[in-house]
């Protein structure tokens, strides 16, 4: 066990977020987490990452064989920063290291071959000397993601991750966390199980609470249960759109 989560509920102020939320992420997993703005999503993740203390409930994290917690990368899904700041791709990737060890800048040569490896993996040896400025869309989150990955994460936390690049890379990325996830548990966030269903092998639907589909298909079984065929799935108070093709009867 990576993650778990039981009977977790949380919110802001008097408002009620999420309640009754029962996850646990394991080694291998590849969970696609899909639901309307606004249903919870994004508070799930932060209290995976220790940011915020549920009301209730019981927040877990996982210990490995050598004693050591389980480790997180993040991609957010905004990536704020200065185009102009004099930082090259190589130097991006290396910062993700900044929390491993107590030299400020000053990386041994193990960690500079994981960077190589990396970069040649992410497809950027091309531009790793550029600056961050000069990079395109797709190429910036392929870097993002080179931070996120570089400490060598038990689980990888993605929200969002092709908001902002177009259609080619999108399909690029998602090849490519396939790859990642080999070694590496990944909870994808999105907004469309459309978008993802392709790739992911779980789907968690969160809208306030938390309903969990132990595959990456939306099964007749289920698409019964909301009295098929339906434009909308519904769980808690706020529909959410599925664009999952799938048959039915008249």
């Amino acid at each position: 066990m990576l993650i778990s989560l039981k009977d977790i509920c949380f919110g802001y102020s008097q408002d009620t977020v999420i309640e009754h939320v029962n996850m646990e992420i394991n080694e291998g997993d590849y969970i696609g987490m899909i639901g309307p703005n606004g249903g919870g999503k994004s508070t799930i993740i932060k209290i995976i990452m220790g940011l915020l203390k549920p009301w209730s409930g019981k927040f877990e994290i996982g210990t490995k064989q050598d004693g050591e917690a389980v480790k997180i990368g993040y991609l957010p899904q905004y990536q704020l920063f200065d185009k102009s700041f004099p930082i090259t791709v190589q130097e991006v990737i290396m910062s993700g290291l900044m929390g491993t060890h107590n030299n400020l800048f000053r990386f041994n040569k193990q960690q500079k071959e994981e960077t190589e490896t990396l970069i040649n993996t992410l497809g950027l040896e091309s531009v790793e000397k550029q600056s961050i400025g000069e990079l395109s869309g797709g190429q910036m989150q392929r870097v993002f993601l080179g931070r996120a990955l570089i400490s060598n994460p038990d689980l990888l936390i993605l929200d969002e991750p092709v908001t902002y690049v177009d259609n080619k890379f999108e399909n690029e990325m998602y090849e490519l966390l396939q790859q990642i996830n080999k070694r590496t548990a990944i909870l994808l966030v999105s907004h469309d199980v459309g978008q993802i269903v392709s790739f992911v092998k779980t789907i968690a639907c969160v809208n306030h609470y938390l309903h969990y589909h132990p595959s990456n298909k939306i099964s007749e079984d289920i698409l019964a249960s909301y009295d098929c065929p339906i434009e909308l799935i519904t769980h808690g108070k706020v529909p959410h759109r599925v664009l999952h093709n799938h048959p039915h009867h008249d």
